[in-house]
């Protein structure tokens, strides 16, 4: 049974200054927890209303009931599971290879996608600006389906980070130079900005390479991508021609 403590703490958690002063974090699902799980992350405890998750030591799973889950949840129709997990020590960057760089992303949705598409893509470095919403927004980790167990990801001062790189920088704009016809290189840093205002101004200035994807529509009235999608697009063509 689920103390008032418990609960109160589980629920603090969605907030990003309770996950900060506990550096705890929580994930729900079925699938998203087996990967946490046998991941490097370290279990705090498990809340199942199943007898499942056998492989879970015993004094780190506790079965609840649907109406205990609902008290804890952060999604309107809570799943089978819920588990808590401390925030590891942010791991040194590796900078080489393709690096993503996220200028300001906002919506959980979008990290979350951004982060399955690293995952998917090989890219094994995502760096954020501070002002990009926290990695372990419950909404975020919900939408990794899994893949935050397998993405380096830092929180720093892209500025700076950008002005010290040896690497090629790569900014997407809306009339630049079409991606298509753009010969990519296996190494450099691709930036993608804010999903209202795009790459900030500071950013922009140290743009290396200013690349676009081109629209095909005949009318040509859609003003821009939704900014995972447009991630998609262009970590697709980067390994295409690599």
């Amino acid at each position: 049974m689920l103390s008032k403590n418990q609960i109160k703490l589980i629920s603090s958690l969605q907030q990003k200054k309770h996950r900060f002063v506990n550096q705890l974090f929580f994930a729900e699902g079925v699938k998203v927890i087996q990967e946490l799980v046998k991941s490097n992350f370290e279990l705090e405890h498990l809340y199942t209303t199943n007898e499942d998750f056998n492989d879970v030591a015993p004094h780190k799973r506790s079965v609840i009931s649907e109406n205990e889950l609902n008290k804890i949840s952060a999604l309107s129709t809570p799943n089978t599971c819920l588990a808590v997990f401390k925030i590891p020590l942010e791991r040194k960057i590796i900078e080489s290879g393709l690096v993503l760089a996220l200028d300001s992303i906002r919506d959980p949705g979008n990290l979350g996608t951004i982060m399955r598409l690293c995952d998917w893509f090989g890219i094994q470095q995502l760096i954020c600006s501070k002002e990009t919403v926290d990695i372990y927004n419950p909404k975020v980790v919900q939408a990794t389906m899994g893949s935050i167990a397998r993405v380096n990801v830092n929180y720093i001062d892209l500025d700076a980070f950008i002005t010290k790189t040896k690497l090629p920088v790569f900014g997407t704009f809306m009339d630049s130079e079409n991606i298509y016809k753009t010969t990519l290189p296996q190494e450099g840093i691709i930036v993608m900005g804010n999903e209202a205002n795009g790459i900030s101004e500071n950013i922009e200035k140290l743009i290396t390479k200013r690349i676009t994807i081109p629209r095909f529509g005949d009318l040509q009235i859609t003003e821009s991508l939704n900014v995972a999608t447009a991630t998609a697009i262009i970590l697709s063509e980067f390994r295409r021609q690599n």
